[in-house]
């Protein structure tokens, strides 16, 4: 052995570190070793994982070579009758720039705080995705990791939820469109793509609605402002809160000057400088239904084309008259939600401790849940037993005392459930009342419609398709099938009178029951609303007080078969209103612009119109495209007889004097009022359906998946209140007109005749099982009838 050779060391026995090896070899080293395999080992798995999910998901991603073709559109614009612009549609809102004509500094602005190192990286950000990581680790507020690249992808290709799926599709897309378009090309895309605030989409119509000028002419503190937008465009929107996007502007003029596109002396310049910005009317938000329906008529007609050929759409919308259709309908929702229970924030948010981080966190957060009109959402800061601070998506911070909670119930209280508690960071909704004070006030689950025409021409003057089109664009007016309850049982009587009844003939108001035959089956046994039955009484007055065993027996008389086909006299589609007998209770399906159709051909005199939305359209030029005229009333559109239409508007005047709906005319102080309330089984829907001779309108309420609305609520209760709203300003300036008495058509002792049927020939009486004989006993009900009972069973409980 040699002299410089020393004998190994025998390892301890009790496990020790060797002796010549320091302990930290084997106590830390080791341990990490083995801890850097394992983390080796996971991100090798994440690894394989990607290209796995890569290899599979990567073929079937949407084609992008059409990205490399965008071109702008010319916008689909809509108009009232009256010339208001109440819709603009398509990607043509933006103007168009190629990249070589966006000037320098508004690129430059936009790289600083979207993706500074957009030339650099291939789609995704790695050193970006690993900053935020970071960043989201160490602070209280969130930063994101998406390139220009990715937003591109997400804007043209992907839905708007945020999910963890999507974050992938949104990367891999992301790459995909770098292999196939130049940087050059994706900046383009992107800046002539985003959504800026104020209607305005890409830079250039930006820099054009915000501050009056070419975006040639921007200044480096003008493109700063226009850069922040797309974080958030509301909550960054100069002209709606200059101090929080002055805030972002001077950050990102900082980030300017980090990355080496401008000076020190051009940032102290911008800094300096005062912006003067061009405030731009915003398109009426309460003809968004109606513009959107003609929207729809137009891609019928025309295809993709009506995108991009310029063209102008003039509607028959009065904005006058569809400012207070909207009014109404929300007023009455509003009023109708204001009775319903607390049912706890829209959402919720972890508020940063660090104050100066605040604001930002919670108009970040308000850009998903947008005002709705004077109904503000606000995030809470301070939630106490009787006191509430809140703040606006502005900035402005509400007190909201005790009677501004009255809404809330117990969420203020340790007895709330944690699905209805008020707590720091609840999202919440409020409103001003008429003194200007603050108060909690849910946005309401219920929908409703409103549409009215004026029966002479079809021309729709008013359509309210919901509470708020960008809460719910199903337009409940045209889309919505729903059953009229009693608001039908004009039609029934309707046919009726064709049959011999009269106004004064008399129907006992009695019970009904009738045995299906079905075993194991529950006997139809209808009731009356109020569960009180009054015995004989006339066609007029059973249907004034809406009454079940009326109609019902009416329609047993006249013969389910025939009404069917009467039904369609006024536009309804008879598969969907079986010939069974509760079809009297109006237990089929319409729409609301169905209901205003059918109602106009009382209104009218009896003739049937089409309804009208669109009554021009021109190109961009001026050119006519396409004028549509309504036909003058005559006798080849007459749907039922003209004396039929006067005696039954003369049955609907009394419901409005005396019946269900006397509040009509009791608050309207005029007799010219025509209409029938409606309420169907277990109170899911309610209506009002009514007409003056110029103006025929109809309400529904009820929710979108049909549920009780509660078991006072009524259409006279809900739907009538808006209807009287709305006629209140659509009569303002008519002179009341009440139909002329046509040829055939008799008064005796105060009630209306055929003439053909005041010697006795008609139907003077009823007997109780629905003939107009005498008899003890209803006859056997048919089988057709047994069938139709337990398919149909639902109908009108309610007047």
């Amino acid at each position: 052995m040699s002299d410089t050779q020393q004998p190994s060391s025998p390892p301890s026995p009790s496990g020790a570190p060797a002796r010549g090896r320091p302990w930290w070899v084997t106590w830390l080293l080791r341990p990490l070793a083995a801890l850097c395999g394992l983390a080796l080992a996971g991100v090798l798995s994440v690894l394989l994982l990607a290209a796995l999910g890569l290899a599979v998901a990567y073929p079937n991603l949407p084609e992008v070579r059409g990205l490399a073709d965008y071109r702008p559109k010319i916008p689909l614009r809509v108009y009232s009758s009256d010339g208001v612009l109440i819709g603009e549609y398509g990607e043509e809102k933006r103007e168009f720039t190629p990249i070589r004509a966006i000037p320098k500094v508004m690129r430059d602005a936009v790289l600083a705080i979207e993706d500074a190192r957009f030339y650099q990286h291939g789609g995704v950000d790695y050193v970006g995705v690993l900053r935020a990581g970071l960043a989201n680790f160490s602070e209280s507020r969130s930063q994101g990791a998406s390139t220009i690249t990715m937003q591109v992808a997400r804007n043209f290709y992907l839905p708007t939820e945020k999910t963890f799926t999507r974050k992938i599709y949104e990367i891999l897309l992301a790459i995909k469109i770098e292999r196939q378009l130049s940087k050059d090309q994706i900046l383009e895309l992107y800046m002539n793509q985003i959504y800026l605030g104020q209607r305005a989409y890409g830079f250039a119509a930006a820099c054009d609605t915000y501050f009056g000028k070419p975006l040639r002419e921007i200044t480096i503190a003008e493109a700063a402002m226009l850069a922040g937008l797309p974080k958030a465009p509301s909550a960054y929107n100069p002209v709606r809160n200059p101090k929080r996007a002055t805030l972002r502007q001077q950050y990102i003029i900082d980030r300017m000057l980090e990355n080496g596109f401008i000076t020190a002396d051009e940032r102290d310049v911008a800094k300096a400088e005062t912006l003067r910005y061009r405030a731009k009317a915003p398109i009426p938000l309460h003809a968004d239904y109606a513009a959107e329906a003609a929207r729809l008529l137009m891609i019928e007609q025309y295809g993709a084309e009506a995108y991009t050929r310029g063209l102008n759409v003039y509607t028959s919308i009065d904005m006058a008259e569809q400012t207070a259709a909207w009014t109404a309908l929300r007023k009455g929702l509003l009023d109708y939600d204001r009775r319903q229970a607390w049912r706890g924030p829209q959402g919720s948010i972890e508020l940063p401790s660090d104050p100066r981080q605040v604001d930002v966190r919670v108009a970040e957060a308000l850009e998903d849940h947008p005002d709705s009109d004077t109904n503000r959402a606000a995030v809470v800061l301070q939630a106490e037993p009787r006191q509430i601070v809140a703040v606006l998506q502005s900035g402005e911070q509400l007190v909201i005392g005790p009677e501004g909670l009255k809404a809330v119930g117990q969420a203020l209280t340790d007895k709330a459930s944690p699905k209805h508690q008020i707590r720091r960071g609840a999202i919440i909704r409020v409103n001003r009342n008429g003194d200007g004070k603050w108060f909690v006030q849910q946005l309401p689950d219920v929908e409703g419609a409103f549409v009215s025409m004026d029966p002479r021409t079809g021309l729709i003057r008013a359509m309210v398709g919901g509470f708020d089109f960008r809460r719910n664009k199903f337009n409940h007016v045209t889309q919505a099938w729903r059953q009229p309850g009693s608001s039908f049982k004009p039609f029934i009587y309707s046919a009726a009178l064709e049959k011999g009844f009269t106004p004064a003939t008399t129907v006992n108001d009695a019970p009904l029951f009738f045995d299906t035959g079905v075993t194991g089956s529950q006997p139809w046994e209808p009731k009356n609303y109020d569960g009180k039955y009054e015995g004989p009484m006339s066609l007029r007055r059973g249907l004034a007080k809406s009454k079940n065993m009326i109609s019902i027996r009416v329609l047993k008389s006249v013969g389910a078969r025939y009404a069917q086909d009467w039904i369609t006299r006024f536009g309804f589609d008879a598969e969907k209103h079986p010939a069974y007998l509760t079809m009297a209770l109006g237990a089929g399906s319409v729409t609301p612009l169905q209901m205003a159709n059918a109602y106009a051909v009382f209104a009218n005199g009896g003739y049937r119109v089409n309804p009208m939305l669109v009554t021009r359209v021109t190109d961009n030029r001026g050119m006519v495209l396409a004028q549509n005229r309504p036909t003058p009333l005559d006798e080849r559109m007459r749907s039922i007889d003209a004396r039929n239409a006067f005696i039954m508007t003369s049955l609907l005047q009394e419901v409005t004097r005396s019946g269900t709906a006397a509040r009509a005319q009791a608050t309207l102080k005029r007799p010219d009022l025509y209409g029938k309330t409606g309420t169907t089984n277990d109170s899911m829907d309610a209506w009002f359906a009514g007409y003056s001779s110029t103006n025929v309108a109809v309400v529904w309420i009820g929710y979108d998946q049909p549920r009780k609305l509660g078991d006072r609520e009524t259409g006279g209760g809900l739907a009538l209140p808006v209807w009287i709203e709305f006629m209140g300003t659509a009569l303002r300036d008519t002179p009341v007109t009440e139909p002329a008495v046509p040829p055939g058509v008799v008064q005796i002792g105060g009630e209306w005749f055929y003439e053909e049927y005041t010697a006795g020939t008609g139907v003077r009486e009823l007997a109780p099982d629905g003939s107009d004989s005498p008899a003890s006993a209803p006859p056997p009900t048919s089988p057709e009838e047994k069938r139709g009972i337990l398919d149909m069973f639902g109908g009108d409980k309610q007047p």
